[in-house]
């Protein structure tokens, strides 16, 4: 360790010394790779691991970097290895087979992500749940999915009958690049909220127009009337305009 330690003391005074190396996970083999062969190219001893020169000086540099990039235990099982080119290949030996792996295991959640829709039954914040599970698993492997494609795979995965005016609607008037995946969720939450209000008013109201009814049944019925005469109304009387769908979920919108 001492040849080690002398190594770094004279690179200070041949080249670069403010030089940061990045650290080797279980999960960033590749990049680390590239970052790297940049620094120790950078610090001019790069030739001893590629195309493997004998340089006692450098090679003593090159092993010092490596050690400082990866982890301790990681170290102990190349730290017997004499040669700068020995360790990166040792290195390389045992990630090669985690990042193939680790490509397996994407494809296998982008194939999810892509099939994944929310059913008739399932609510907003639980489907949410699911696709954060996807999103955290695919960043922890160090591929990061970006918000507009989040964002646009959950309008898309939405029950078609219950959020079709809603969906067209916020297409309209949002740009998906821009939005958040939280705003989003959040005027959805608040339109089920106020259809779900509106749908209690609905019914509501019908109560008590079938109510009513029966009040004036019983009064007419009492006064003499028969069904032919000029007492009894037509439901349709007491009912109504009708809004058509999409000017209500646009009157919804202008609320949330």
């Amino acid at each position: 360790m001492s040849d080690v330690k002398d190594a770094i003391v004279l690179h200070k005074d041949t080249g670069p010394s403010a030089l940061k190396f990045p650290m080797l996970t279980s999960s960033n083999y590749t990049v680390w790779s590239m970052k790297m062969k940049i620094a120790l190219k950078v610090s001019e001893v790069w030739e001893v691991i590629d195309p493997g020169t004998k340089d006692e000086n450098k090679n003593n540099i090159a092993i010092a970097f490596l050690f400082q990039s990866i982890p301790e235990a990681l170290i102990l099982q190349v730290g017997e290895i004499d040669t700068s080119k020995g360790v990166w290949n040792a290195i390389k030996a045992r990630h090669v087979g985690a990042e193939r792996v680790k490509e397996v295991t994407l494809q296998t959640l982008m194939a999810e992500f892509d099939r994944l829709n929310m059913k008739d039954r399932d609510k907003i914040d639980s489907f949410v749940v699911k696709l954060f599970e996807i999103y955290s698993k695919s960043a922890s492997l160090g591929e990061l999915i970006e918000e507009p494609k989040l964002v646009k795979k959950f309008l898309k995965s939405l029950p078609r009958k219950k959020y079709i005016h809603i969906v067209a609607s916020l297409e309209q008037v949002l740009d998906l690049n821009t939005t958040s995946f939280e705003d989003i969720v959040g005027r959805l939450k608040a339109y089920k909220e106020r259809l779900a209000d509106e749908e209690d008013e609905e019914e509501t109201q019908e109560d008590s127009e079938k109510l009513m009814y029966t009040n004036a049944d019983s009064n007419s019925d009492s006064y003499g009337y028969n069904n032919r005469g000029r007492g009894r109304r037509g439901r349709s009387n007491w009912r109504g305009r009708v809004k058509n769908p999409k000017e209500r979920t646009l009157n919804r919108i202008g609320k949330i």
